[in-house]
């Protein structure tokens, strides 16, 4: 019982991360990218300083939860689970030697005036948020195919039952 709970936990986390990243990935960025300049910048600021508590709270439960899941398990069950952490940890490890920085020139762009070489930085922001999109979602893939997985001898239990 414990296993799925924690299971359970890992797969809701990592879902939720997946689907932050996801989301600010199809619908954020673009929308940053099609307004001025100065509205993108004051919204991101703002939004960082949300993101900053709530994002790395999923980052955490999911990698803690499912680095956790391959501790007490074994097999597949374990490489599967460990993946999904590792991958999680790679998201937040993208998240702070990559955009953290960024989003500290931004907040710093916001009240005064951005460099004239703003557009390559915000583009390399981008690109570390496609890279942590792309770990949160694969792990939650990976989560998503553990949870799917039929125990050995399952089926044979069911069939004679």
């Amino acid at each position: 019982m414990r296993i799925r709970l924690l299971q359970g936990l890992s797969l809701l986390s990592t879902g939720l991360l997946a689907g932050a990243f996801g989301y600010g990935a199809a619908n954020l960025v673009p929308t940053f990218n099609a307004v001025p300049i100065e509205m993108r910048l004051d919204f991101h600021a703002e939004l960082m300083k949300m993101n900053g508590i709530t994002m790395q709270g999923a980052m955490a439960v999911s990698a803690l939860s499912s680095l956790a899941l391959a501790a007490l398990t074994r097999g597949r069950t374990r490489l599967l689970a460990g993946a999904a952490g590792f991958l999680t940890v790679a998201s937040f490890l993208i998240t702070r030697f990559g955009n953290v920085p960024i989003n500290g020139r931004i907040k710093q762009w916001a009240a005064t005036v951005p460099p004239a070489d703003h557009a390559r930085v915000l583009r390399r922001w981008e690109l570390f948020n496609d890279a942590r999109t792309v770990t949160a979602v694969v792990a939650f893939g990976l989560l998503v195919l553990l949870a799917l997985r039929v125990p050995p001898g399952a089926g044979e239990q069911r069939e004679t039952a």
